[in-house]
């Protein structure tokens, strides 16, 4: 069989699935009226007049998601202060050289699995445990295996996260955790997957709501790609380099990004009032990256030593991978329309709503990455870590900051102290994140412009890069900053230091007092 016919053949297959879907689904997708869509809201709750009565399911979950909270800003703020170390390095590299753990090579890596296997789950999971009580209108069950799981994946990290630093490795980006390692994870993460299976078999609707589509499929993804990953004396050669691409780039788009638009379609409604304008869409945006997600990861490896139907392929699905984004894209805007105001008051909606838009931006802009014209330039630069950054940053991160300041108060019965660290923490994490990513994404092409120049000396590339990655570093400062403002409130909550509220901390709320 040639490449063009595998090609076509997986097209056709593809979009005769969702054309089969689609038909299954009821007409007009534009229709507001969609009852499915309201089952995250009670009776008359609808426009905010009346709150819900989950006290017993939110009582069920406490505990459990306080524990993964506050280990995931533990894990952000010690990531955060290894990747801005690894930073300067790039434009200091005498900086830091004594400890041998200290050096580019181990200090990036640790703060990439930090950053991926700590803060990441620990929010995601912790933000899961929280809403699926909701969701399903039942106490979680099970709560022990989950902080027994809890302890054993963060001790395989921290073994794990100590293996790199002693220069033990598995050498490969996003599985550098030695594999006897990670068998302390792979438990962990099994016993954390053991309350959500109870809970929902325990459920009491008869609907499950896009939300915990998105959350269960994660769940069921994730140790898959895990265990494939990470199967020792498996992989060799160009196929390890397939597989590791295969995993790098399915545990964004299989794992942290499901959970994040999960969080996404519960929080915006619920926080505005009104359900989602277009239920239908929003099943329509699951099931295409469910349908074209599973092979993007190969046009990483484009003009390597694999075969060209595996890269087309890619290629193929990476720009049909528009089709789940602009179905996201168009549901949010219609859903807020008319609610747009309340991004001046609400710290979550800013954070959420600001966080949708970017997984517009990075996933638009990774089709348009995968492309062969655009990849040869901006292969192997700062331009794929600026886009690799919008992802996990720009959407995931700043859509769990949201949901972290929606749950908290419940999980404490204690309201955010002082709304001007929140209104701070946005701003230095926006604004630092505006410096990084531009910085990058601009030092990154003109470095592949320069190293397709047979005429300069590949120092030329090196050299076009460093005011851009000075530029990284001040960016970087200023998130870094952002996410101490975060945790120092975060601490100030937990110890109910500071003013008492009786309401909601808003922002802007003498603006919202003379309204």
């Amino acid at each position: 069989m040639d490449t063009v016919t595998i090609l076509l053949s997986s097209f056709v297959l593809s979009i005769t699935g969702l054309f089969v879907f689609i038909w299954s689904l009821r007409k007009r997708l534009f229709d507001p009226s969609s009852e499915a869509a309201e089952v995250i809201f009670n009776p008359g709750e609808i426009g905010g007049s009346v709150p819900p009565d989950r006290e017993a399911a939110d009582r069920s979950t406490a505990v459990i998601t306080f524990v993964f909270l506050s280990c995931a800003v533990v894990w952000l703020i010690a990531g955060s202060l290894a990747g801005l170390t690894s930073s300067i390095k790039l434009h200091e590299p005498d900086w830091l050289v004594q400890q041998a753990w200290l050096t580019f090579g181990r200090i990036r890596t640790i703060h990439l699995n930090i950053i991926a296997y700590g803060w990441a789950p620990m929010a995601a999971f912790g933000v899961a445990y929280w809403l699926l009580p909701r969701l399903l209108k039942t106490p979680l069950l099970g709560g022990r295996y989950a902080i027994l799981g809890c302890m054993l994946w963060n001790a395989g990290l921290i073994a794990g996260v100590g293996c790199i630093a002693a220069g033990i490795s598995d050498g490969m980006e996003w599985l550098e955790i030695p594999w006897q390692v990670d068998v302390l994870i792979v438990i962990g993460g099994a016993l954390m997957g053991l309350p959500l299976v109870y809970t929902l078999q325990a459920r009491k609707v008869d609907h499950l709501y896009v939300s915990v589509w998105y959350m269960g499929a994660a769940l069921f993804w994730f140790p898959i790609l895990f265990l494939i990953g990470n199967l020792p004396a498996t992989h060799f050669g160009v196929q390890q380099a397939t597989m590791n691409w295969w995993f790098g780039h399915n545990v964004l788009g299989l794992f942290y990004t499901p959970m994040a638009l999960a969080s996404v379609y519960y929080f915006l409604p619920k926080i505005i009032g009104r359900p989602v304008q277009s239920y239908n869409l929003s099943l329509l945006g699951f099931w295409t990256l469910a349908f074209f997600y599973g092979q993007v990861g190969g046009h990483h490896l484009i003009g390597g030593p694999v075969p060209g139907w595996l890269i087309t392929l890619s290629i193929v699905q990476s720009v049909m991978m528009i089709v789940p984004v602009i179905s996201f894209s168009v549901n949010q805007h219609l859903t807020m329309r008319g609610h747009f105001s309340r991004l001046i008051y609400s710290p979550t909606l800013r954070f959420i709503v600001l966080g949708g838009m970017m997984y517009t931006l990075s996933s638009i802009q990774g089709s348009i990455e995968a492309i062969r014209a655009v990849n040869r330039v901006a292969h192997f630069t700062h331009f794929t870590v600026a886009h690799a950054h919008l992802g996990l940053y720009g959407f995931f991160t700043m859509v769990m900051f949201g949901a972290i300041y929606f749950v908290m108060p419940r999980v404490m019965a204690w309201e955010w102290p002082y709304p001007s660290l929140i209104a701070a923490h946005f701003w230095l994490v926006v604004a630092g994140f505006a410096v990084y990513f531009i910085g990058l994404t601009i030092g990154g092409w003109l470095q592949g412009l320069a190293m397709l120049d047979a005429a300069k000396p590949f120092m030329d590339s090196v050299t076009v890069t460093l005011p851009y990655l000075q530029s990284r570093s001040l960016g970087g400062a200023v998130m870094t900053l952002g996410h101490i403002v975060f945790a120092a409130h975060f601490l100030a909550m937990v110890f109910r230091y500071g003013p008492a509220r009786t309401g909601a901390a808003l922002l802007h709320t003498s603006k919202l007092a003379g309204a």
